[in-house]
């Protein structure tokens, strides 16, 4: 049973065990046709929480090299062009002209927003299957994963970052006391490092367990953020909340002395002490909530096939692959998948092994329902809908609740 020995943001020892998953395979290890009959490695999904600072995590157990070919990227999702065109914006009056630096760029959505107010940019992403879509886009990348000699050989080439953002990056670092040795290394002494994450409070209060994954490896409080800082003389300066991805949170770091902390800091430093987070009885009534939403859930779907319901899953998101596998749901209860992202389509769901299909397919085949296991995106979905739900077709949303949308 993997279990971490130490908090990887505030290194306090021993943080508490309170949702024990079991075998997982990694969340965006989708399964080819000629594989289907194959056995996928698997590990330990073991949610555990650091009651020094709150932040849930996972011990890290993905080999080596896992994020060179990489399966997600931002732009199947309206949502997430509106999200970075405003963080460009944000990140341009921050930069005032010097270099904008975006780890784990992905395929380039961000710094594409960002080059076109005229900003200098530069993505780091190991995965070069996305950094060829972002060159496309005239998106500079070095392939690397990030580390200190990564960013002495950027700064050696390009100068300091005055700007050093990552988006839905962070939670994916396993040792993020060497990443932010990196990102200490790369920073202009009057610079920015920008972080946006979901936020862990968030997470405990809408049942959130999904977004833990083997990629998802830490799931932030603010209170983790700023301890972490303080190892590298970084001071945590501002923070705005986000409704992206179930609830996140924007974190704005600067070099020691350069700024005090907002207001907001304070106020979501207080927000986390009252809602317990530091208290494992938190944990103990979370996991309760999580077990009664499984039994809710497999109730329903047994019914609704019971009644002659054809269901489809809406989204192969990695989030989407923790809540199938741990609740044991598979192509007996789901027909088959959709998803915009044509790197998904035609491969098999990670474990329980539901094919994936493009979104044409709701029209051809019809299903009565759609569960949506992207439900971080359930506004666009439905609109982009319309007409599933002209011809009488119902959404199930798992989480918070599992509830029947007409």
């Amino acid at each position: 049973m993997e279990r971490l020995q130490h908090c990887r943001a505030c290194l306090a020892p021993n943080p508490y065990l309170f949702l024990p998953m079991g075998q997982h395979p990694p969340a965006n290890m989708f399964v080819r046709p000629e594989e289907h009959g194959d056995s996928q490695p698997a590990f330990s999904l073991n949610t555990e929480v650091c009651l020094n600072c709150g932040l849930i995590e996972i011990a890290d157990q993905i080999p080596a090299d896992f994020f060179r070919h990489y399966l997600y990227v931002p732009s199947s999702a309206t949502t997430m062009h509106h999200h970075f065109d405003k963080l460009a914006d944000v990140l341009g009056e921050a930069a005032d002209g010097g270099l904008v630096v975006d780890i784990g760029c992905n395929d380039g959505l961000l710094l594409t927003a960002c080059k076109a107010r005229g900003q200098r940019t530069l993505g780091i992403d190991p995965a070069a299957n996305l950094a060829d879509i972002a060159e496309e886009r005239g998106v500079q990348v070095h392939v690397a994963y990030f580390d200190p000699d990564t960013a002495l050989e950027v700064r050696d080439a390009h100068g300091p970052a005055q700007v050093i953002v990552t988006t839905n990056t962070f939670n994916h670092i396993g040792d993020l006391h060497n990443f932010m040795e990196g990102v200490t290394r790369l920073l202009a002494d009057d610079g920015h490092f920008v972080v946006e994450v979901p936020w862990a409070k968030e997470l405990l209060e809408r049942n959130e367990f999904d977004t833990v994954y083997q990629e998802h490896v830490s799931e932030f409080s603010l209170l983790s953020l700023q301890k972490l800082g303080a190892f590298f003389d970084l001071e945590l300066v501002d923070v705005h909340r986000l409704p992206i991805h179930g609830g996140s949170m924007r974190v704005f770091f600067r070099p020691k002395g350069l700024a005090v902390p907002s207001e907001e800091v304070h106020t979501m430093l207080r927000e986390e002490r009252e809602a317990g987070m530091l208290e494992p009885e938190t944990y103990q009534h979370f996991a309760a909530r999580i077990e009664a939403i499984r039994i809710q859930l497999l109730d329903m779907l047994s019914e609704l096939k019971a009644d002659g319901m054809k269901i489809a899953g809406y989204g192969a998101p990695a989030k989407g692959n923790t809540l199938l596998n741990y609740f044991g749901i598979g192509p007996n209860e789901l027909d088959f998948l959709v998803d915009r992202n044509p790197l998904k389509q035609g491969l098999f769901s990670p474990g329980m092994k539901i094919p994936v299909r493009s979104p044409e397919a709701i029209e051809s085949e019809s299903p009565d329902i759609l569960m949506v296991l992207a439900w971080n995106f359930f506004d666009e979905i439905r609109e982009q809908q319309s007409d599933f739900v002209a011809r009488g077709g119902r959404f199930l949303v798992p989480l918070p609740q599992p509830m029947l949308v007409s």
